[in-house]
């Protein structure tokens, strides 16, 4: 991994130092062919702007003053320094009236064949360049100096015929002076820079490596990697950018652990609904086997006129199948309301209900049947106590736990008590009967479907073995805790419901 790093930190420099050379090059030799081909071109544009200039301020002064004065001869002087150029005028008469060079009549006789069209060998012949009315711009060669000149004549406004010229330095070698010392200090720049370019970049690419390694942990699913970098740059925001990126990631990929957890936690319930399926569907046929078989027997008995003397054999055969056909009913009327809560198809209704009144309603439904049993009730709560819950499922609760009480309860009276404790906001209703403690290896089993402590006990008095499922169902849907704990003289059932502050 390290070699890795340090070839791809290498890679980034060399690019970066390439880039810079190129660049260089590229403004080196764009500089290059400019002076080859347009230094010469504005050369020329600036020397005709100055020779111009000239031109407005001696045609001014002529207009203004007197061309043998004093005066008039300094101002030529003067505007010859200012502008770096030689002048002259001469008169009708080819006479010098004033001149900034002491070999004026050189320059007079060089006016003269301007003036008058004098045949000029053609290797020297002045090549205009601009003409107007009043002057003439061209260049021209001075055999005698060797010395390439700008010059300007024509005729001020007074009619005076004048000579301005100013010499244009080796303008070809100068480029190629200049073109030569841009190469020369181009490569020494080339060569300072790439030096430069590498250290440079070593602190542009750390951070960068930097990131690079972050990515790579990453990858890797490590998310504890945080960009430190303080820079404001780009490199900075792409920093902060992949810190927030990895804490996404993190929260992205527990959600996906989570999700995968509760998946395999589905599949093993879907199997586990599936052994419950194959459960049910075995314990239904044999909870309706019995049932069925008595219906069966005793309707077929009615049918081959048994008992036909004996009216009152007919009754209690009638009696046995209507017996077993009601338990029939509400082995089916409990199994649809324990699937419906189940599969949730039955919705909670959460509302704010008195328990203290509904124990009490449901007390005065059973107290026949405890009278009966010589059961004795007690439940001394008078004040309202007002929960949340889903009251008609709630009653349902209520009323699996009593009547289990009133039929399991024992002693010489059989005692059921209710009590009712409230902490932190929620009420336990918890129902004891007096008799015998269930059997430890049954408490677990007391909510499956079906599961019957004393299954001859059951039967005697209709159970089905789905009350307790029923409640669980309910409870679990309520989200509300439920239970059973074992006495040395009973059982307790609870139950826990949210109070109303």
């Amino acid at each position: 991994m390290q070699t890795e790093e340090i070839r791809v930190h290498k890679s980034i420099r060399k690019q970066f130092a390439l880039i810079f050379f190129l660049i260089l090059a590229g403004t080196i030799l764009l500089c290059v062919l400019l002076n080859e081909t347009l230094l010469e071109k504005y050369y020329v544009s600036q020397k005709k702007q100055v020779l111009d200039a000239a031109y407005r301020s001696l045609n001014s002064a002529a207009t203004e003053g007197d061309m043998e004065s004093d005066w008039f001869a300094i101002e030529v002087q003067r505007i010859s320094g200012i502008y770096n150029i030689s002048m002259l005028i001469i008169d009708s008469d080819a006479q010098v009236i004033v001149s900034s060079e002491h070999d004026s009549r050189y320059l007079a006789m060089e006016l003269q064949n301007y003036i008058f069209g004098m045949q000029i060998p053609k290797e020297v012949a002045p090549k205009i360049i601009e003409e107007e009315m009043d002057y003439t711009i061209q260049t021209s060669y001075d055999e005698r100096t060797g010395i390439n000149y700008l010059e300007m004549w024509g005729f001020l406004d007074n009619s005076n015929p004048f000579l301005i010229r100013t010499a244009m330095e080796g303008i070809q070698e100068s480029a190629k002076i200049a073109n030569r010392f841009l190469i020369y200090a181009g490569m020494l720049a080339a060569l300072a820079g790439i030096l430069v370019i590498f250290f440079v970049t070593r602190r542009i690419t750390r951070p960068i490596l930097g990131l690079a390694e972050i990515s790579r942990r990453m990858a890797n699913l490590d998310f504890n990697a945080r960009y430190e970098g303080g820079d404001e740059n780009e490199i900075g925001i792409l920093g902060e950018d992949m810190n927030r990126l990895s804490e996404r990631l993190e929260s992205t990929i527990s959600e996906l652990k989570t999700a995968n957890v509760q998946l395999q936690k589905d599949i093993q319930k879907k199997e586990e609904m599936d052994v419950m399926r194959s459960e049910f569907v075995s314990n239904v046929s044999h909870e309706l086997k019995t049932p069925i078989a008595l219906i069966m027997g005793y309707a077929e008995g009615l049918k081959m006129n048994i008992n036909e003397d004996d009216a009152e054999s007919r009754e209690y055969y009638c009696d046995v199948i209507s017996d077993e056909a009601e338990k029939m009913n509400t082995i089916v009327r409990e199994l649809l309301t324990l699937n419906q809560l189940e599969f949730g198809n039955d919705n909670v209704q959460m509302e704010r209900f008195d328990i203290i009144e509904l124990i009490k309603n449901y007390l005065n439904s059973i107290a026949l049947m405890t009278e009966q049993k010589q059961v004795v009730v007690e439940f001394d709560r008078e004040a309202p106590l007002y929960v949340w819950g889903d009251e008609f499922k709630v009653e349902g609760v209520v009323a699996n736990y009593l009547t289990n009480a009133v039929h399991y309860v024992e002693g010489d009276p059989g005692t059921i008590r209710i009590t009712i404790t409230e902490e932190k906001g929620l009420a336990r209703i918890s129902v004891f009967n007096t008799g015998n403690p269930i059997p430890e290896e049954s408490l677990e089993h007391l909510w499956e479907k079906f599961y019957k402590v004393d299954k001859a006990r059951t039967r005697e008095y209709g159970g089905s073995g789905i009350g307790l499922s029923i409640v669980k169902a309910i409870m679990e849907a309520m989200h509300r805790d439920y239970g059973v704990i074992n006495h040395e003289d009973g059982v307790e059932f609870w139950f826990e419901l949210e109070t109303v502050s």
